[in-house]
């Protein structure tokens, strides 16, 4: 297509579009039309920069070119289309504060709908809520949101609710006290994201690891772990993968946590390179420009001793990569770099410019293409997350101390035309999008613009080029990739046949042959209680066991695999006495078991052990980075259940540590140094506690269940007593929750706060209310 031709239907399209907004025309009646606008984090060619014109030198708080204010605190970024602002923010204190994603008027600032997520289970601390942004997907109008206790989030754009998955409780995604989420990004069929997550089987590992989910379904396409774990695993990471064609291949560019940059199949979740920095975080995102990837972080390099890096790494070509193997890029692709420090903010590209803020608050422009720092100005004492938005030859520039700047670049500086001083901190990066530029504080979101503001067909995301034919198929991609069935339930697959690019070439509909499959590196050779019937379909009897597996798919040459768990139905007992000690521990010699299999983030946390003259849970000690185990037992469905089991803790008066359980989304434990039974969902949000004497050795039978009213308010109620002796028959504690959770996988927790002492678990019992003893 011409691109005089690609212009006239960008036009009619925008006119449609706007006619549809003038006539009133709700937008989930709008059929097919694609939406365009500022639809996803960093903008619509993923740099930060936008080609709208018109738009404002200056600014005044409540005057000159100040369209409108909402009381929302923020640390994200809005993102626009169809006259609407989706914004993610967060309102509330204590026990009341909730996230909130909001629809508004673009020109009002007016709600047009609202929702609300409570936290539960997550670390966050000092209200380092909404630390992301919403994406738009622009075939469809949806909206897609991964909330800080790890939502992950569909609705319309008329906020109804599409699909939602909780990846804490059924992939094991770690949480952490600065609350970052990041953003999804959508290629085509796809919605992918990343994060530090503990699942099960060969993904029980703590890794920084990418997820792809169908659009539409929400089910798992893919998953992918190009990383490493620790030591190079050391922090959460919120870098926003960056989407690109190479080759014959759609791929994603993406920091991890693990202080790598790496390149993977967006079609497949194959890993293709890494280039390995750092320990630790590489939050910022990358920019391409030309055969270059630009990136920058803050940590301390591995080749020096110095600490931050701004570098560009030349992309490998195609004919560099063996099939199956991933390619490790060392010094010899790295053009040059400039050290420059930033944790977190990104830098925006125009042309062979790139304009970064960094740690020390001050902005720097650096030609491109030889990494040569041309200035820099000085624009606040400190700098975190917002990265800069440039527009109608314009930098619009938050800065952590709230201070907006809007500057006018050039090679040999920047010319101050305004600086602002906004309520509470900025956080979030600037969008625009219809003549308008708005802007997140931790207090409030702003919107400005100018009267000659003018919105130009702004360019989209960079989409696949032309490709030829799919030839060759290589093998199955299996939609789900991962199932969770309880007894009596059953899964269906779609069967995708691929080319040698990744590419879905037609449905396998005949022939498929299925048969269990255990990979030749499992630890656990293990089998899923479930098979295929006639229709393809997996199906777990009424009898099936706690369990889980792999099934590989086989049609002629090509193949693919799928894994699944069975979790029990209600009641559900393990005592853990049929386990075979039959594993030798490397460092203490002693013999131990592997947990189940299928309870999410057990593995490497505990062990099966011999104490007190029967088998036992035990907390693992012998490494410090997984101190603290959050483990899950059931089905996210879960409610309306009680939950009790024995629990022990090593140590003395000052060594102690907390054991317990989750019940629907709550921790109830023992904290032995504190001498408490204590009940909370966010340590900051939602904490109740209770006297309670708790001594070393000593085993407890503790008990919960959580009772919800109809008007949404809630009990939590727990007991705890010394094993053997009679049960009180009055609760220890019950803690009174105005709005409570209403649904969660059941689980057990453990917090061994020294190596020497472990804490211990046995004898779990879950019961629907109404039915313990």
């Amino acid at each position: 297509m011409h691109e005089h031709e690609r212009t006239r239907r960008g036009i009619a399209a925008w006119l449609t579009i706007a006619l549809m907004l003038v006539t009133g025309v709700p937008l989930a009646a709008q059929g097919n039309t694609p939406v365009s606008g500022w639809l996803h984090w960093r903008g619509p060619a993923q740099t930060g920069r936008s080609t709208d014109v018109g738009l404002p030198d200056t600014w005044k708080v409540n005057g000159a070119n100040h369209r409108w204010t909402v009381d929302l605190c923020g640390r994200g970024s809005p993102v626009l289309t169809r006259g609407r602002v989706y914004s993610w923010g967060y309102r509330g204190e204590g026990d009341k504060l909730r996230e909130v994603l909001v629809c508004l008027d673009s020109k009002t600032g007016k709600t047009i709908w609202e929702r609300e997520f409570p936290d539960f289970l997550s670390d966050v601390i000092y209200d380092r809520y909404a630390i992301g942004a919403p994406t738009i997907d622009r075939e469809t109008g949806n909206v897609y949101l991964l909330t800080s206790p790890g939502l992950l989030v569909c609705v319309t754009a008329d906020g109804e609710p599409v699909w939602e998955r909780s990846l804490l409780e059924e992939l094991g995604r770690n949480t952490y006290p600065n609350g970052r989420t990041g953003a999804p990004v959508i290629e085509g069929d796809l919605v992918i994201m990343h994060s530090v997550t503990n699942n099960w089987g060969r993904e029980g590992p703590p890794r920084d690891r990418f997820y792809a989910f169908d659009k539409r379904s929400g089910e798992l396409v893919w998953s992918s772990t190009p990383g490493k774990g620790p030591p190079f695993l050391k922090d959460s990471c919120f870098s926003t993968p960056v989407l690109a064609s190479w080759g014959q291949r759609r791929v994603v560019y993406c920091g991890l946590g693990s202080g790598a940059i790496v390149c993977i199949d967006a079609r497949t979740g194959d890993p293709i390179w890494r280039s390995q920095q750092i320990m630790g975080g590489i939050n910022s995102s990358v920019v391409l420009h030309g055969d270059n990837l630009i990136a920058i972080h803050g940590r301390q390099n591995l080749d020096s001793t110095e600490t931050g890096r701004l570098l560009a790494l030349k992309l490998p070509t195609p004919d560099r990569v063996t099939p199956g193997k991933l390619l490790e890029l060392g010094p010899k692709d790295e053009v040059w770099r400039a050290p420059l420090s930033m944790f977190t903010s990104s830098p925006v590209l125009v042309g062979d410019r790139l304009y970064q803020v960094v740690q020390t608050g001050d902005l720097y422009c650096v030609d491109v293409t030889t990494g040569k720092r041309l200035w820099h100005k000085k624009l606040g004492p400190s700098q975190i997350h917002a990265s800069p938005l440039f527009a109608d030859g314009k930098l619009y520039v938050p800065m952590n101390n709230g201070t907006f700047w809007i500057l006018r670049p050039s090679d040999e500086g920047a010319e101050e035309l305004a600086k602002v001083k906004l309520a509470g901190n900025c956080l979030g990066s600037p969008t625009t999008f219809g003549g308008n530029v708005y802007v997140h504080t931790t207090k409030r979101l702003y919107c400005f613009g100018s009267d000659d503001s003018k919105q130009t067909i702004t360019a989209r995301l960079e989409r696949a080029k032309p490709e030829p034919p799919p030839s060759t198929p290589t093998r199955l991609q299996i939609v789900p990739c991962e199932v969770l069935l309880r007894p009596g339930e059953k899964a269906s697959f779609t069967v995708w046949v691929l080319d040698q690019n990744g590419k879905r070439m037609r449905k396998a509909t005949d022939g498929v042959q299925w048969a269990p499959f255990v990979p030749p590196t499992a630890k656990v050779k293990a089998k899923m209680d479930a098979s295929f019937n006639e229709a393809g379909e997996l199906v777990a009897g009424p009898d099936a066991r706690l369990s889980a597996g792999a099934f590989k798919a086989t049609v002629g040459e090509i193949s693919g695999t799928i894994r699944g768990r069975v979790v029990p139905k209600l009641p559900y007992a393990e005592d853990f006495e049929s386990f075979k000690l039959t594993q030798t521990h490397a460092q203490e010699g002693v013999k131990f078991a592997y947990p189940p299999l299928p309870w999410i983030t057990a593995r490497m946390r505990w062990e099966v052990r011999e104490r007190d003259g029967s088998k036992v849970l035990a907390k693992t000690t012998d490494n410090l980075i997984l101190h603290r185990a959050y483990t899950f037992v059931g089905h996210p469905a879960a409610s309306n259940y009680t939950i009790a089991l024995d629990v022990m803790s090593d140590g003395n008066r000052r060594g102690l540590g907390e054991v317990g359980v989750i019940n629907q989304r709550y921790v109830i434990k023992l904290k032995g140094n504190h001498d408490r039974i204590e009940v909370s969902s966010n340590l900051e949000r939602f904490r109740v506690w209770e006297d309670f004497v708790i001594k070393p050795k000593v085993w407890y039978r503790l008990k919960t269940r959580v009772d919800v009213a109809a008007d949404g308010s809630g009990v939590i109620r727990a007991k705890a007593w010394k094993r053997g002796e009679p049960e009180p028959k009055s609760w220890t504690i019950e803690a009174k929750h105005a709005r409570a959770h209403t649904h969660g996988v059941p689980g057990i927790v453990g917090i061994s706060a020294q190596p020497a002492y472990r804490v211990y678990v046995d004898n779990l019992e879950i019961v629907p209310n109404g039915e313990a003893k």
